[in-house]
């Protein structure tokens, strides 16, 4: 009862957050200097186009009234027509939508799998050799840039080993397992160091804990101890860690999915920035941000599940 009331909390607190997000997606033509229909039809501009597209999308009313056809419309869940494809946005996005899902929660997993070990490992041979090596990596992980690591990826992995493909997305699960792993492994390779350090400082605290040393002299086996008292205790920090970086993955997945051609989210929006097709950039300003919104929300839950101690309030 108290986790229902809590989501209905969040809920309720999250409209303020929408209206800001809804008033930004509008704007997005509004900043524009110059006539907007004349700048998103670009050499193909005529009078005629021009005043199609100004009918079309509003323009010609005032900015209060188009605001409100604007709200209207995103209630309904109608995000308006591409002008360059001549297809619903809603359509668009959704053709794409499962693709960049699979693709962040491929990440996810893959992050969370070079991760854990790491850390404990780390942890446990605490200013080792091996723990200074993992820690500096971890420092050169977080300032090398994701996109740069996607090429070195291709270069040897693809090119030179012929391991995996360039680009794609294949047509059914084990496909997209195989044809995603390189731009999976890439923001995975971005977001584990994010996660190990903290993770390894939190192992660290659970080792030298007092209950850690009461199940060791209950005669526990230290792999029971460790998975059934040190992970349990140390993960939930590290899913509140990833939760938070969610917003940073899916803005990963834009650079990474045009580098590795993948049919996402995010080549849509490059592409429909590149053609200036402002109602696409407009639908997906949205709904990356209600995503964003929405992850945060179930991350929380998930901090309460992992760590029944937390209160929800």
């Amino acid at each position: 009862m108290l986790r229902v009331h809590f989501v209905l909390q969040r809920l309720i607190q999250l409209i303020p957050i929408v209206f800001g997000i809804s008033v930004v997606s509008f704007l997005i033509i509004h900043l524009i200097p110059g006539d907007p229909a004349t700048i998103m039809l670009g050499p193909r501009a005529t009078p005629e186009n021009v005043q199609q597209i100004t009918a079309q999308m509003g323009l010609d009313k005032p900015l209060y009234d188009q605001y409100l056809i604007f709200v209207k419309n995103m209630v309904q869940g109608d995000l308006g027509t591409s002008i360059l494809l001549k297809k619903s946005v809603n359509t668009l996005i959704g053709e794409r939508l499962g693709t960049t899902f699979f693709l962040v929660i491929y990440a996810s997993v893959l992050s969370l799998l070079v991760s854990i070990p790491i850390a404990l490992w780390s942890a446990m041979r605490k200013d080792s050799l091996i723990d200074n090596g993992f820690r500096t990596i971890s420092i050169i992980g977080l300032a090398m840039p994701s996109f740069w690591i996607g090429i070195l990826l291709m270069l040897l992995l693809s090119i030179k080993l012929k391991l995996f493909p360039v680009s794609g997305y294949g047509k059914n699960f084990f496909a997209h397992i195989y044809y995603l792993f390189l731009p999976s492994l890439t923001i995975a390779c971005s977001l584990a160091p994010v996660l190990i350090r903290p993770l390894r400082s939190k192992i660290i605290n659970v080792f030298s804990s007092e209950y850690i040393e009461a199940a060791r002299a209950r005669g526990l086996g230290e792999n029971k101890i460790i998975i059934n008292h040190v992970l349990r205790n140390a993960i939930s920090g590290t899913v509140t860690i990833l939760g938070v970086n969610i917003g940073w993955l899916l803005g990963g997945s834009i650079v990474i999915e045009t580098v590795f051609s993948v049919p996402g989210l995010g080549q849509l929006l490059i592409n429909s920035i590149l053609a200036r097709d402002y109602p696409i950039i407009q639908g997906l300003v949205l709904v990356f941000a209600i995503l964003v919104i929405v992850v945060n929300l179930l991350t929380d839950l998930c901090y309460a599940i992992l760590d029944p101690r937390v209160d929800l309030e």
